[in-house]
C-alpha cells in the first residue's frame, strides 16, 4: 500500500506522465530504455507500484554491500556475480517455475557513454526462460514514460531487434546524448 502511495504522489507531482499498456500477466522481462540516467531507475519504481507489478533487477554485487544491501534488495534487487551469470538465468528459471508473477527489469544500453550496442543479456534469458519482453520506456520529448508492447522473442535475433529498434526509434531519454541505439553485438558480428 505504502508503494502506491508513493507511486501516485511521484505521478501527481512529476513532469512526467504515465502512457501505458496493461502489465502482463505472466513473468516477463522488461526492458527499461533508453537509460541515460540513474533518475530512470525512479521512474521504473514509480511505473512497477503504479502498476502492482512485482520487480526485480540486475545489480552488480558491489551495490548490494553493506547498508545499502538491504535496501536494494527491498527494492527488487538481485545481485550478479559478473564471474558467474549463468547462476542468474538458472535463478529466473526457478521462478518462472515456482508461478510468481513478476517483471525482471533489465536495462541492456546503460548509462555511461561509449556503448556501441545493447547487451544481449535480456534476450539470452527471454529465451532461455520462455518469458516474453515487456518494452518499458522513457521518452524526454514528450515527457511519457510506461510499458509498451509484449513481444515473443523467436530466435531471429535481427528480426527481433528491428521490432525493438521500430518502437525505440522516436524515444529519447533524459540525457539524449548517451542513447545507444538497440543493436546487440551478435548483429554487429554478422554485419
Amino acid at each position: 500500500m505504502l508503494r502506491r502511495l508513493a507511486a501516485r504522489a511521484f505521478w501527481t507531482f512529476s513532469r512526467w506522465k504515465l502512457v501505458t499498456q496493461p502489465a502482463p500477466d505472466r513473468p516477463t522481462v522488461l526492458i527499461g530504455a533508453p537509460h541515460t540516467s540513474n533518475w530512470d531507475f525512479v521512474v521504473m519504481l514509480a511505473i512497477a507500484w503504479s502498476q502492482r507489478i512485482e520487480v526485480h533487477w540486475l545489480g552488480k554485487k558491489s551495490l548490494f554491500t553493506g547498508w545499502r544491501g538491504p535496501i536494494m534488495r527491498g527494492l527488487g534487487g538481485i545481485p550478479v556475480d559478473r564471474a558467474d551469470p549463468k547462476r542468474v538465468v538458472a535463478e529466473m528459471i526457478d521462478r518462472v517455475h515456482s508461478g510468481d508473477v513478476f517483471g525482471l527489469v533489465v536495462t541492456p544500453d546503460g548509462t555511461r557513454k561509449g556503448h556501441t550496442h545493447w547487451k544481449s543479456g535480456f534476450y539470452r534469458i527471454a529465451q532461455q526462460t520462455g518469458m516474453p519482453v515487456t518494452l518499458g520506456f522513457v521518452d524526454r520529448t514528450t515527457m511519457t514514460t510506461g510499458l509498451g508492447p509484449t513481444i515473443e522473442v523467436t530466435g531471429n535475433v535481427a528480426a527481433d531487434m528491428d521490432r525493438i529498434r521500430s518502437f525505440y526509434a522516436d524515444k529519447s531519454g533524459i540525457r539524449p546524448e548517451n542513447r545507444v541505439e538497440p543493436r546487440l553485438r551478435e548483429e554487429l558480428e554478422s554485419d
